[in-house]
């Protein structure tokens, strides 16, 4: 079981970027991927998750509206655009899975992908 992030980089406040979470070794009809995110000197945040059995999403606070997690089940991937980007969203970003559904809260997944940097910047 191997997920992969990628898709990070340098981008100007109110740009926007997209970001994929390619999954090996196991289908994405299993439980739940989710995005977490991780800034210098801060704990890892949640940042939003989809259900792969139903679609179901949800999205932290502070990226509702900007944020969109989507999948593309041909491709096993996830991905999370996101527009408005702000300086507050750079940070490392890490895909994760778990066998039960979305859920926000990182304990809960297992599987963890190395991160890609999203750094928003003028």
């Amino acid at each position: 079981v191997q997920l992969q992030a990628f898709g990070g980089g340098l981008v100007q406040p109110g740009g926007s970027l997209r970001l994929s979470c390619t999954a090996s070794g196991f289908s994405l009809d299993y439980g739940a991927i989710g995005w977490f995110r991780q800034a210098p000197g801060k704990e890892r945040e949640a940042v939003s998750c989809i259900s792969n059995s139903d679609g179901f999403t949800d999205y932290a606070r502070s990226v509702q509206g900007r944020f969109t997690i989507t999948t593309d089940n041909a491709k096993n991937t996830v991905y999370l655009q996101m527009n408005s980007l702000k300086p507050e969203d750079t940070a490392v970003y890490y895909c994760a899975a778990t066998s039960i559904g979305c859920s926000l809260v990182p304990l809960l997944y297992d599987n963890w992908g190395q991160g890609t940097l999203v750094t928003v910047s003028s």
